[in-house]
């Protein structure tokens, strides 16, 4: 029969306690996949997509995704879920690429301290 030492529970007890208290829950964010350039103001004072469609002479292109797609690429901007005047920027670069432009149900878990999103998963909506 073993025994249960105190310095042993103490640290039982420890890892239990940072465990719960950095758990965070999963959850479904309703947005739009857009770029930090234009949804935080860097050159759109209306955190849309407008000023650049129409001043760069064709080069953002004619859609809210050419334009985010343009950013990011080109002007230092990065992926971001938009919603309600929301912007919550997301770790992972590459999953939202393809949904750029869309409005989508995104998967993943939110750190209220960043605003930083831990994608999981990208749904169309």
């Amino acid at each position: 029969m073993s025994r249960i030492t105190i310095p042993n529970l103490l640290i039982l007890l420890g890892l239990i306690l940072c465990m719960d208290s950095g758990a965070q829950q999963a959850a479904v964010f309703d947005g739009e996949i857009s770029d930090s350039q234009c949804a935080l103001y860097a050159h759109s004072l209306t955190k849309s997509h407008e000023e650049m469609l129409k001043s760069r002479a064709g080069a953002a292109g004619q859609t809210r995704a050419s334009c985010s797609l343009y950013c990011v690429a080109r002007l230092g901007g990065q992926f971001v879920l938009t919603s309600n005047g929301r912007v919550c920027h997301l770790d992972n670069q590459e999953m939202p690429k393809p949904f750029v432009g869309e409005k989508v149900k995104l998967h993943g878990t939110l750190d209220p301290k960043t605003g930083m999103i831990h994608v999981e998963g990208i749904d169309s909506e």
